[in-house]
């Protein structure tokens, strides 16, 4: 008889260690075979059949009977699992996959979020602030109200100087405002709004300086300039309130345009509600500056600022599903929320209180606050928007899924859209 290969014997030995591990495992069948008697059979195939052919042979066969025989016992592995899955199904707590947590690779936010600070915010403000203090001056002087129309020039001068030194303080350098001006984009809210401001600053300059005519003497070469300067002032006034409601929703539109989620889906109601603020602080300025008998044009703005104002307000808070939270939770919801009541509290007293200087002025104010903190509370809504994966993965899951549907395609075909 022809002794046994050593690759034989190497084989054998793997088997037994193979059996003999199996019945250390947990839950492994009792009525497993145990590993001599597969050891013997192991060598019994082999010692009919020789050499390394006949032991793959004898374990195919094996492997075959088992297969064929039902009433046979499985291998261990399989019994194993077989154990384990009846343990899950036959008793214990049920199993439930963990709801999804929307985070990202090493903790960072899916959209780049903006790189702007307060100051943009400020820039904002002080924009409509302008816008609306040289609408209240056209009414001035086109219904003969000096003093309204005085407080709009010299206010939108001064505001749009602070919204010029806010956009320099962000580009960093002044020349970048320059090199904006080397093209005109219709297409491009940052164009345009460089174009608008390059329009709206000198003439809302020169009406400003008009005021100054009545203090200039009344001969000689500063006479005559004096005596220019009321006609060049209403014209350049004229100018600067037709340019101002391009100057109040710009700024709306350009945040739109971003990618944060919050802003882009709400571009329906950014132009409004930064329309309705600019005309409720020009109010504001109006129903400070001006005595009451002088004060309707600004009373009859303040009620049309109020009402674009809480409308477009309302509509951000409500009407962008998951998109609206960043704009009813943390500090933004607490602004707008303190904005809105102040803005129903400032047309409150100018209704109610016409004829007291003095309930005007607080109506004044608080439509001004209402106005800083409706501008503030939309820049941080749209900043925590950005932050949080979950606004950016929702609305698009959710886009992709009625795109799917309305297309009848299936789920693997869906392709999202780019963000």
């Amino acid at each position: 008889m022809t002794p046994p290969s050593p690759v034989g014997d190497r084989f054998r030995r793997f088997r037994e260690r193979l059996a003999a591990e199996s019945l250390d495992r947990p839950g492994a069948s009792a009525e497993r075979p145990s590993a001599g008697s597969g050891a013997a059979a192991t060598s019994g195939t082999a010692a009919t059949s020789g050499g390394d052919q006949a032991s793959d042979r004898g374990t195919a066969s094996g492997n075959g009977s088992r297969r064929g025989d039902p009433t046979a016992p499985r291998s261990t592995e399989a019994g194993g699992r077989q154990g384990r899955r009846g343990r899950r199904r036959g008793g214990g707590e049920e199993l439930r996959v963990p709801e999804a947590e929307f985070t990202s690779y090493y903790g960072r936010p899916v959209l780049k979020g903006p790189v702007w600070k307060w100051d943009i915010a400020a820039y904002l403000f002080t924009g409509g602030l302008a816008a609306g203090s040289s609408l209240l001056a056209a009414g001035g002087q086109l219904t003969g109200r000096p003093a309204l129309r005085r407080a709009g020039r010299v206010t939108a001068l001064a505001a749009v100087s602070a919204s010029a030194v806010f956009l320099v303080k962000d580009l960093g350098r002044p020349a970048r405002f320059h090199h904006m001006l080397r093209v005109a984009k219709l297409t491009s809210p940052m164009s345009m709004g460089t174009w608008i401001l390059t329009v709206y600053g000198p003439a809302a300059g020169v009406a400003a300086i008009a005021e100054a005519a009545g203090v200039l003497p009344r001969h000689g070469l500063l006479g005559l300039a004096g005596r220019a300067l009321p006609s060049i002032g209403h014209a350049a006034g004229l100018v600067a309130a037709g340019t101002a409601p391009a100057l109040a929703t710009y700024t709306g539109v350009l945040l739109a345009d971003t990618a944060v989620p919050s802003w882009h889906e709400a571009y329906p109601e950014l132009p409004v509600i930064f329309a309705g603020s600019a005309l409720a602080s020009g109010a504001g300025v109006g129903l400070l500056a001006a005595p009451p008998a002088q004060a309707g044009p600004a009373r009859r703005m303040a009620v049309a600022g109020a009402a674009l104002e809480l409308y477009g307000a309302h509509r951000v808070e409500t009407r962008l599903g998951l998109l609206s939270e960043p704009y009813r939770l943390g500090r933004p919801g607490r602004l707008l929320r303190a904005g809105r009541l102040l803005t129903v509290g400032g047309v409150a007293g100018a209704l109610f209180g016409r004829r007291s200087r003095v309930v005007g002025a607080l109506s004044g104010t608080a439509l001004l606050a209402a106005s800083v903190l409706t501008r503030f509370g939309i820049f941080y809504g749209g900043v925590a928007s950005a932050r949080d994966p979950r606004y950016t993965v929702v609305p698009q899951r959710e886009r992709v899924e009625a795109r799917r549907t309305g297309m009848d395609l299936p789920a693997d075909r869906a392709v999202p859209p780019a963000v």
